[in-house]
């Protein structure tokens, strides 16, 4: 697969006419090649596909890597590589690379090198997933799952935001999970408006909504998602709310489909939630892309560019967000076919009580 892989980013280098690349990412690398060490950096040349490593991960990258040769390399990897670039327009991940890291590379390079901004080339392939890393997302989507409805058996009321998120990352742990996708989001009521809230050491009462947004890193791939759930009995501006973006959420997963616009997508959500006058309520994207990154491309957003296309996996999660209120945000993880979303967590989405 990582011949493959590597076939189709010599392509897309050749087309934005660039005599070879630089790869820094260490999801790049691994989306890549298969290295999982956290020091390695890839030369892709039309005539050489180069992992350069230094000692400690030589031999584990000899174990995974089959399509580029290991080279060892110094602790200075990246004067390494600017010894080996060819002559001619060299790209590199300008998000990726430092300025130190720039200037570093533009010293120790050869006179007829030139460094050119190239960022995005190897994310825009990674944004298609093949089967395979399908899979390990829905593994890890449904790990979370049977994480989360572990935690509730035991209930919520009564536990501190923070203890119930601390279980819920064991519980993932426990189940063989790398370790969370991201520090998990517990928040009750007016605290629920915070869209990326930290879980307190304050208890969760009855009677009140609770936001859950957590996920599991499996053999290397994300999972996100992202329930509001009820410690009993609420009120009716609560009810309201969460059936409103739940409405929105679902007609804007019914919108996912290849060649949708990502900007469309969003304002499917965004429209709905805005007819109900809580327009300025929906302050974030609609979703982002989920891989070897919790957060890549592509991006649900206003404004954003480009289309959706098959293989895509994304986050549909709109919310809405009452300052000394409530939030209620609910989220799923979605892959694109040709017959629109396919849903990939499973947990109920329907208000339940627990």
């Amino acid at each position: 697969m990582s011949a493959v892989r590597a076939d189709r980013l010599a392509e897309a280098v050749g087309e934005r006419g660039l005599d070879a690349l630089i790869v820094t990412s260490p999801f790049d690398v691994r989306w890549l090649t298969g290295f999982t060490g956290t020091n390695g950096a890839c030369l892709v040349t039309p005539d050489d596909r180069l992992l350069l490593t230094d000692f400690r991960y030589v031999e584990q990258a000899q174990g995974q890597v089959a399509s580029f040769d290991v080279v060892r390399a110094g602790r200075d990897l990246i004067g390494d590589v600017a010894g080996r670039l060819p002559h001619g327009q060299v790209g590199f991940d300008d998000v990726d690379v430092s300025v130190r890291a720039h200037g570093h590379l533009a010293e120790r390079a050869a006179t007829g090198v030139e460094l050119v901004p190239a960022g995005g080339l190897v994310e825009r392939l990674r944004a298609i997933k093949d089967a395979g890393e399908q899979r390990r997302i829905a593994a890890a989507a449904d790990l979370a799952t049977g994480a989360f409805e572990r935690v509730l058996e035991d209930g919520l009321a009564g536990r501190t935001e923070r203890a119930v998120a601390l279980d819920l990352e064991h519980r993932m742990r426990l189940a063989g999970a790398e370790d969370p996708s991201f520090p998990s989001i517990v928040a009750h009521g007016d605290h629920g408006a915070l869209p990326h809230a930290e879980p307190r050491d304050v208890e969760i009462p009855a009677g009140t909504l609770v936001t859950v947004d957590w996920g599991a890193r499996l053999d290397g791939y994300c999972s996100d998602c992202t329930r509001t759930v009820a410690t009993g009995e609420v009120g009716e501006r609560e009810r309201s709310v969460h059936e409103l973006v739940l409405r929105a959420q679902r007609a804007a997963l019914a919108a996912v489909a290849p060649g949708a616009g990502c900007a469309a997508v969003d304002a499917v959500a965004r429209q709905i939630i805005e007819d109900a006058g809580y327009g300025e309520r929906f302050g974030h994207g609609l979703g982002h892309g989920v891989g070897l990154e919790v957060h890549e491309a592509p991006r649900l957003a206003k404004g954003a560019d480009g289309t959706l296309e098959e293989g895509n996996v994304v986050t549909v999660e709109p919310g809405v967000y009452l300052p000394g209120e409530l939030g209620v945000r609910i989220e799923d993880l979605a892959v694109v076919t040709g017959a629109g979303a396919r849903v990939l967590t499973s947990f109920v989405k329907d208000p339940i009580v627990v």
